[in-house]
């Protein structure tokens, strides 16, 4: 088997000669352009396994490279070369679908870690292969397959994403997935919930400590960012983090290193981030609880999760998941669900999503007596769609008034919940924002 292709395109002949040497310790082959047409040209002619291109071209600029690999050779994955400093310029990269970037001058090490982890990409799995029997994401609903093939093309860059979705929906087994599929699959993934690290210890634990930094620190620890070196850390609820370590992490972001409490060295570090949050971060920027220039880095490209309700036909499917998985754990039978059992499940709106499903069906087979489960096993919280309140008909003079009265409740408690901000209540709701305000004035809320 011939050793992997690279192809470098950059106008200075002492980077051309680095990348090349360092690459041909590596056992990498590499073609070089100093133009975009030469580059173009190459592309053309052949197929390389990675392509490493400055950002300006006597010609052009490195942004068009990338664009043209995303179009017509899209398993080729391509990195950006900017200057020190153009984090902008590298995050206009990932936005255009860059695999990584590098910045000048070059350090050899982050060099041959990004060779490393594109040619892990040489040989991708199907996308047939991506929906397998593995894959944790059960469903068959439009947007869980949608959501599947997002994935499968995120999991081949090393952009930070931000996972956002309300709260049960599974937004770190999306993260895990996306982990899984991609060129750091070997390597850690190490999930942290930020809102449950009292914010004395956040620095110590995300970046660790020296030996007497503290007191307690009775031994040298590693931090989060160090246990997730070379793989993918995760950080869930990430709008809890206290401002004074936005700022921390924002540095961590940009110079890809940290500093242990209790030294002055840096100890750089190789991670992919993920974050995710079940509040709107773009609404916690606006009111001052986030800052906006990490909001910036950690929401290069946003990967939204489906609320259960928007993919009711999977309902069956993850029921019967659940309780087999609930049966195996017990060393019990697994109950079926009856017609009426199902048919109460799929029309309830979830408002905790999968994780207040598996809730539900968690109590209802721990109180089950037969074999199968009955509409009465199932307690669902309170509101229209449960099945606890069934409207009575005698009480109803006109079906308008009453569906008036349920879009009335519903919109007042999805603008309470998100503290009147509109926009974010119409998203709650799944809404434009200007069907809200039509749906606001002709209820008489409108102020």
């Amino acid at each position: 088997m011939s050793s992997p292709l690279v192809l470098i395109i950059d106008d200075e002949p002492d980077i051309l000669e680095l990348l090349d040497m360092t690459l041909g310790r590596m056992n990498v082959r590499t073609r070089s352009a100093t133009t975009q047409a030469e580059a173009l040209t190459l592309l053309d002619q052949q197929q390389f396994q990675l392509c490493l291109t400055d950002m300006r071209l006597p010609d052009g600029d490195g942004l068009s490279i990338v664009r043209h690999i995303q179009l017509h050779c899209p398993q080729t994955p391509v990195a950006m070369i900017t200057a020190y400093g153009s984090l902008d310029t590298a995050i206009s990269a990932l936005k255009a679908g860059a695999f990584d970037f590098l910045t000048k001058p070059v350090d050899l090490q982050r060099l041959r870690e990004l060779v490393g982890s594109a040619l892990r990409l040489s040989n991708p799995p199907a996308e047939d292969e991506q929906t397998d029997l593995d894959d944790p994401l059960l469903g068959i609903s439009p947007p869980i397959q949608q959501l599947r093939r997002q994935i499968g093309k995120l999991a081949r860059s090393q952009a930070p994403i931000y996972i956002s979705g309300e709260s049960g929906t599974g937004k770190e087994l999306v993260a895990r997935r996306i982990h899984a599929l991609g060129p750091r699959a070997e390597q850690p993934f190490v999930p942290v919930n930020c809102g449950a690290i009292p914010s004395e210890l956040m620095e110590s634990e995300f970046f660790g400590h020296r030996k007497g930094s503290f007191s307690g620190a009775v031994a040298d620890k590693p931090g989060l960012f160090q246990a997730a070196h070379a793989g993918t850390l995760f950080l869930d609820e990430v709008a809890d983090l206290p401002m004074a370590m936005q700022v921390k992490l924002l540095r961590a972001i940009q110079e890809k290193a940290v500093r242990p409490v209790g030294t002055q060295q840096e100890e750089s570090v190789d991670v992919r981030l993920l974050c995710a949050t079940h509040k709107d971060l773009a609404a916690e920027v606006a009111a001052g609880r986030f800052r906006q220039d990490l909001f910036y880095r950690l929401n290069v490209i946003e990967l939204h999760v489906p609320p259960l309700r928007q993919r009711r036909e999977d309902i069956p499917l993850l029921c019967d998941h659940i309780l087999s998985r609930l049966a195996e754990r017990n060393q019990r039978p697994q109950p079926r669900l009856s017609s009426a059992c199902l048919e109460r499940l799929c029309i309830y709106r979830f408002p905790g999503n999968v994780r207040e499903l598996e809730n539900v069906l968690e109590r209802a087979f721990t109180l089950c007596e037969g074999n199968a489960l009955q509409a009465d096993d199932i307690h669902l919280s309170g509101g229209p769609s449960s099945g606890d309140d069934q409207p009575d008909l005698t009480q109803i003079d006109s079906l308008e008034d009453y569906l008036d009265q349920i879009e009335r409740q519903a919109i007042t408690q999805a603008l309470e919940e998100t503290r009147w901000n509109k926009t974010a209540a119409a998203k709650r709701l799944g809404l434009t924002f200007r069907s809200l305000r039509y749906r606001l004035k002709k209820l008489g809320l409108e102020d």
